[in-house]
């Protein structure tokens, strides 16, 4: 008995069982695995099993591909932003990301916005003669990282939230040809990390929003989950900080994930030298019977160091 994609999955969540839908379809057990892993990555679900102990993980994309929403019971999933990658450069964040993946085992990794930097395709202008790397450039290097990622991650959800400099990619591209080449493989960036899913935000369990940007300035984490309502998940700033806001409904908490760049690479040349109230790491953030655990923090103390967990880690 021949099964589309949808038929077999609304079976899956009646039964929960592989040897029930074996059953029912005449088929052998193991193609029922089979099918059932490969619908998972096709479509970017879970299709958790019956079992009381089986947790909950789905994930529904939405055709306007603005706000994924996630539901999960119990996992952790491991948030990066701004990573601006550079060619031939690799940051302790990133060699700390990486590491950490196989331990934490994340059910979703997300970078949330700005893999990508656009140095040579910004508004802004080059300061004096310093040469920027191409676009070229910036995408191998950003495909090379990003594959580590892959690597490292193994089956967990890939997400990747729109940043205002990855913009700039499609930005120019659409701003020099307008409508020609629209749909041509290539130009869009998302056409050069296949394996990731690109949204405006994800919203986890209608409580945990995950988004590249909202409000600006020292108090912005505050301002966002005071006005929000919920738990939300930043980057663009580069602060890397936790903010808890308690209220009549519990505490929810605005977290800043950072910059996975080192601080002093070329990309913030920008800056001339002053100092910044940047820091560079990442955030996790766990989850257990539904509810966001008090977000934490991988901090990079020194280059090749970071703190996590009450832990000095070498990488």
């Amino acid at each position: 008995m021949r099964t589309t994609d949808e038929e077999f999955i609304a079976l899956w969540n009646q039964h929960g069982s592989a040897s029930k839908i074996a059953k029912i379809l005449d088929i052998d057990l193991r193609n029922v695995h089979k099918r059932r892993k490969k619908l998972q990555e096709r479509h970017t679900i879970v299709l958790a099993g019956a079992h009381e102990k089986s947790p909950t993980f789905n994930v529904t994309i939405p055709n306007n591909g603005v706000r994924v929403n996630v539901e999960l019971d119990n996992g952790v999933i491991m948030v990066a932003s701004d990573c601006h990658y550079y060619p031939d450069i690799i940051s302790t964040a990133h060699r700390a990301f990486v590491k950490l993946i196989p331990e934490l085992k994340p059910k979703m990794v997300v970078i949330n916005g700005d893999a990508f930097d656009g140095a040579s395709i910004s508004r802004h202008d080059p300061i004096g003669w310093q040469k920027m790397p191409s676009v070229k450039e910036e995408l191998d290097a950003c495909r090379d990282r990003l594959n580590e990622i892959e690597n490292a991650s193994k089956s967990a959800a890939l997400h990747f939230t729109w940043g205002n400099h990855d913009l700039r990619f499609n930005t120019r591209l659409a701003a020099q040809a307008g409508t020609a080449f629209e749909g041509v493989h290539g130009m869009n960036l998302t056409d050069h990390f296949p394996r990731w899913k690109f949204s405006t935000s994800i919203m986890v369990n209608d409580h945990t929003m995950i988004k590249h940007r909202w409000h600006n300035g020292i108090h912005a984490v505050y301002n966002n989950t005071l006005k929000s309502g919920t738990s939300i998940v930043t980057g663009h700033l580069h602060s890397l900080k936790v903010t808890p806001f308690t209220d009549y409904n519990g505490t929810r908490y605005g977290v800043d994930t950072g910059t996975m760049a080192n601080i002093d690479d070329p990309a913030f040349f920008y800056v001339e030298d002053a100092p910044v109230n940047w820091r560079s790491g990442a955030a996790v953030l766990t989850f257990y019977k539904g509810k966001l655990m008090p977000p934490e923090l991988m901090e990079v103390i020194s280059e090749g160091f970071v703190y996590f967990r009450g832990q000095i880690i070498e990488v």
